[in-house]
């Protein structure tokens, strides 16, 4: 064994005999992956002197420096990397751990799911309901926000698995699983004369407002198809989701694109139109999201098993 992998052992026996502490071990991975303190002490309920205290025991029973922190950044430090490893490795075992200890016929841990509003009122009930019914043991931590930032949610440790829009580009790290499929409508307000038209019917779109989403998968879409016919929108309002797009335009302050799904859904729909002059624009695919690591946590695994067994049961309806 060559001295730098005796040298991690040490690290790792001594920490396991003198802290035994797989929440410290939990905070570490958050905060090894968000590089956040501030998102960290949020999503691990701490106050952010509590993340640094935790923080600072396990680097002072490692005997090494894990992170590099100034104003402007955190960083792991070579020692942080190989504890990295390590840490990861030690939570999913302490899963299988709890399973083997626990009743055998019943699955027990939890689960941290993120999505939209729309769809945890129009895809994530029926998984949840199965889900429940054959694992309710299992304590399920949602988090509802604005879709676009679901992958940044895996990413971070702050979510497990995440309902939401396949993006163009879908990380090698990431498993996904298709449940829906829903087309972009153009929205305009139900009163209030938008959009402007010209004396051929085409729309005017310096005197026509455009309500934009800040980010997401519907912003890169619109933004490229406006680009393609080389128009300058005029921009009234960005807004963070589709939810809040579709307040703006149900107000009348301007038109703009919504995902059919979010549509359907909303108290707002009666307050809007779909324009017949619609951009052409690809659906967005929507579905479940997780690490492909995540796949060893049993209760993971058992939830992935779950969304399989929902959009097969979908597919044959």
């Amino acid at each position: 064994m060559d001295y730098r992998r005796q040298t991690t052992f040490s690290w790792i026996n001594t920490f396991s005999r003198s802290i035994m502490d797989i929440r410290a071990i939990t905070i570490f991975n958050h905060l090894a992956h968000s590089l956040h303190f501030g998102r960290t002490s949020r999503a691990c309920n701490l106050s952010p002197s509590a993340l640094t205290r935790t923080i600072q025991r396990i680097e002072e029973e490692l005997g090494k420096p894990l992170f590099q922190r100034d104003n402007r950044r955190v960083s792991l430090t070579p020692a942080g990397i190989i504890f990295k490893r390590y840490a990861d490795e030690m939570e999913q075992r302490w899963q299988l751990l709890l399973q083997e200890l626990g009743d055998n016929t019943r699955l027990h841990g939890e689960i941290s799911l993120y999505c939209s509003v729309t769809a945890a009122t129009s895809i994530l009930p029926r998984i949840l309901g199965v889900f429940r019914h054959h694992h309710p043991g299992v304590q399920i931590k949602l988090q509802t926000g604005d879709a676009a930032e679901a992958l940044d949610r895996l990413n971070n440790r702050d979510a497990q698995v995440t309902i939401a829009a396949l993006p163009e580009q879908l990380p090698e790290s990431v498993s996904f699983v298709e449940l829906a499929r829903t087309p972009l409508l153009f929205i305009a307000p139900r009163e209030g004369g938008l959009p402007v038209l010209d004396e051929d019917g085409s729309i005017n779109w310096t005197l026509t407002p455009v309500i934009l989403a800040e980010q997401g998968l519907s912003r890169i879409r619109i933004d490229r198809w406006l680009s393609d016919k080389q128009i300058q929108p005029n921009i009234y309002a960005e807004v963070a989701g589709n939810e809040a797009l579709l307040a703006m335009v149900g107000l009348g302050c301007g038109v703009g694109v919504v995902p059919e799904l979010v549509l359907e859904k909303s108290p707002l729909r009666d307050r809007v139109t779909i324009s017949p002059i619609t951009p052409e624009l690809a659906p967005f695919i929507i579905g479940a999201c997780t690490l492909q690591r995540h796949l060893g946590n049993p209760v993971i695994q058992a939830f992935w098993t779950t969304v399989h067994q929902v959009k097969a049961s979908e597919d044959r309806d």
